[in-house]
C-alpha cells in the first residue's frame, strides 16, 4: 500500500497557509488544470479585477488586536484605558483564546 502523500505547507508570518510544495509528479498530473486556473486569473486581471480588497481580518487573528487596530489605538493606550500594562495587552493579543468577559471590557474601553 502506498504511503499517504505528504505536502509541505508554507505559512505566512501570521501563521496562515500561503504556499504548498507538491511533488513534480503531482504537478505534472495537474499541470493542465493549474494552467487553466492561471489563465482564468490572468483574464480577470486584464478586466481590472486583479485587485483584491485588503481585509485586516486576513492578517490579524486576535480579536483583541483586531478591535484595537480598527479603533486606531496603540497597545499602550489600550493598557492605560484598562488599567493594565502594555505587556499584558501584548500577552493577551498573542493568546489563542480570550475570554468573552475580557473581550467585552476591551470593546468598552475602545468606545
Amino acid at each position: 500500500m502506498n504511503a499517504p502523500l505528504k505536502l509541505q505547507i508554507i505559512k505566512s508570518i501570521f501563521g496562515k497557509p500561503e504556499f504548498v510544495l507538491i511533488p513534480v509528479a503531482v504537478y505534472d498530473a495537474l499541470r493542465e488544470q493549474i494552467e487553466d486556473e492561471l489563465a482564468g486569473l490572468e483574464a480577470a486581471a486584464d478586466k481590472g479585477a486583479d485587485r483584491v480588497p485588503f481585509a485586516l481580518e486576513d492578517y490579524v487573528d486576535s480579536p483583541i488586536a483586531l478591535a484595537r487596530i480598527k479603533a486606531n489605538v496603540t497597545q499602550k493606550e489600550l493598557a492605560k484605558r484598562l488599567g493594565v500594562t502594555q505587556a499584558y495587552i501584548s500577552k493577551v493579543e498573542h493568546q489563542s483564546r480570550v475570554t468573552p468577559k475580557l473581550l467585552v471590557k476591551v470593546k468598552a474601553a475602545l468606545r
